[in-house]
């Protein structure tokens, strides 16, 4: 058993990179996306319900929401793109078992991305004992997301010298 600041820690654990994903999204195909015809339907089917309150969705082309749709539209593509980092770094793509609204992207109290999970995603996850890292970025046309998942491994107990 070793010893660290006096506790006991009979496992020792460690993270190994379960996989890296990498995606890239245009703000005005999200943002034809959104205010288009089927706008509702779109964010309903991809979005979460953390997503869409976080979001305001569905977007609806209103005098004086202007800067508030480019924000908006700016976070939804890079919320997007963190679902496609996702199913990269999972190694599946998307295909069961999957949904994309199951795949949400919150923000925590100090405002740094993070991922949520729900329903047979959260299984999946769950089952493979992963961590996910996310880290978001939007700038002029594009919305970039970079996922690192880990997953935890435990060694027996330690043999040590003492």
């Amino acid at each position: 058993m070793s010893k660290k600041n006096g506790a006991d820690f009979p496992f020792r654990r460690f993270f190994m990179v379960y996989g890296i994903g990498c995606d890239l999204c245009s703000i005005a195909r999200m943002e034809k996306s959104l205010l288009g015809p089927h706008g509702a339907v779109f964010a309903r089917r991809v979005f979460g319900p953390a997503e869409q309150a976080a979001l305001g969705l569905p977007l609806a082309e209103e005098e004086g929401t202007a800067r508030r749709t480019a924000h908006t539209v700016a976070s939804a593509a890079a919320d997007f793109a963190a679902k496609e980092a996702f199913l990269k770094a999972a190694g599946t793509g998307l295909r069961e078992p999957f949904s994309l609204c199951e795949i949400e992207t919150v923000r925590l109290p100090g405002g740094a991305p993070a991922y949520r999970f729900s329903g047979r995603s959260a299984q999946w996850v769950e089952a493979r004992r992963l961590r996910a890292h996310l880290s978001l970025s939007h700038e002029d046309s594009m919305a970039m997301a970079y996922c690192i998942l880990e997953t935890e491994t435990c060694t027996s107990q330690l043999h040590t010298m003492e």
